[in-house]
C-alpha cells in the first residue's frame, strides 16, 4: 500500500530534505509552506482552509516549522526580554504546531498506525538545561512538548495506533542555524533520514515521547 505523508515548512531546509527523502522513498508526499503556499500556521483561518481541502488518511505528518529569534538573537540574560520577542516565538514554535495538530485530527486514520511529529528542540527540555539563556525559544520548545504530550493522551482514547512525538533534529546546516557557526552541523539531508529513521522505529508504545535524531529519548 502507497504510504501519503504530509510535510507542514516543506520550503525550509529540514522541511524540503524530509520532503525529498520520502519521496526517494516512495511516498507520496504533499507539502505545504508559507512560502510557496501562503500557510501562515499562526493564522488558525489559514490553517483551517488549508488542512480542510486535503483527503484523509496520511500514514505521515510532520510539522518542520520553527524560528529560533524573530529580532536580536536567542536572550543571554533576563535583561534581553522581550513580550514582543516571546509572543512571536510562541506563535510560531508552540500556537502553530497546535492549531496544525487540532485540524489534522480529522485527517490521521483510526485503523492503522500513522505518525504525527513536530520538530523540537534539546534546548526544550527543562531537565537537560544546564546553561540558561535563550529564554522565548526554551519557552517555546518546553511548551510545544508539552501540547505533544497532552494530545497524545486524549488521540490514544480514538486512535490506538497513532504516535504522537517531539524530534530534536540536532544543529542541521540552515539558513536558521548559520549565525551560530561554533556549533557542529549536519546537512538537511542527514538530519532529515536520521529523523525519519526514528519516526520508522516508533511504536505506539512511544506515544507522546521527546526524541533525538539517534532514536534517544530526550528527558522533559
Amino acid at each position: 500500500m502507497e504510504r501519503h505523508a504530509l510535510v507542514i515548512g516543506a520550503s525550509g531546509g529540514i522541511g524540503q530534505a524530509l520532503a525529498d527523502a520520502l519521496k526517494a522513498k516512495g511516498t507520496q508526499v504533499t507539502c505545504l509552506s508559507r512560502s510557496r503556499d501562503g500557510l501562515d500556521i499562526t493564522n488558525e483561518d489559514a490553517v483551517s482552509t488549508a488542512l480542510g481541502g486535503l483527503q484523509p488518511q496520511f500514514d505521515r505528518i510532520i510539522v518542520a516549522t520553527g524560528i529560533l529569534s524573530s529580532e536580536k538573537g536567542p536572550e543571554k540574560s533576563l535583561l534581553a526580554l522581550s513580550a514582543v520577542e516571546m509572543e512571536n516565538l510562541f506563535a510560531v514554535n508552540t500556537i502553530g504546531p497546535a492549531l496544525v495538530l487540532k485540524h489534522a485530527k480529522r485527517l490521521l486514520p483510526k485503523d492503522k498506525r500513522t505518525v504525527f511529529a513536530a520538530l523540537s528542540a534539546r534546548v526544550g527540555s527543562i531537565g537537560d538545561n544546564g546553561l540558561g539563556g535563550w529564554y522565548s525559544y526554551r519557552a517555546s520548545k518546553a511548551a510545544l512538548n508539552q501540547v505533544i504530550r497532552t494530545a497524545s493522551i486524549e488521540l490514544k482514547r480514538t486512535h490506538k495506533h497513532l504516535i504522537c512525538a517531539a524530534l530534536h533534529p540536532g544543529t542541521v546546516a540552515t539558513e536558521f542555524t548559520r549565525n551560530y557557526p561554533q556549533h557542529k552541523t549536519v546537512p538537511p539531508q542527514e538530519a532529515a533520514c536520521n529523523l525519519l529513521n526514528v519516526i520508522d522505529n516508533l511504536s505506539p508504545d512511544d506515544s507522546g515521547q521527546f526524541f533525538d535524531w539517534a532514536g534517544k529519548r530526550v528527558p522533559w
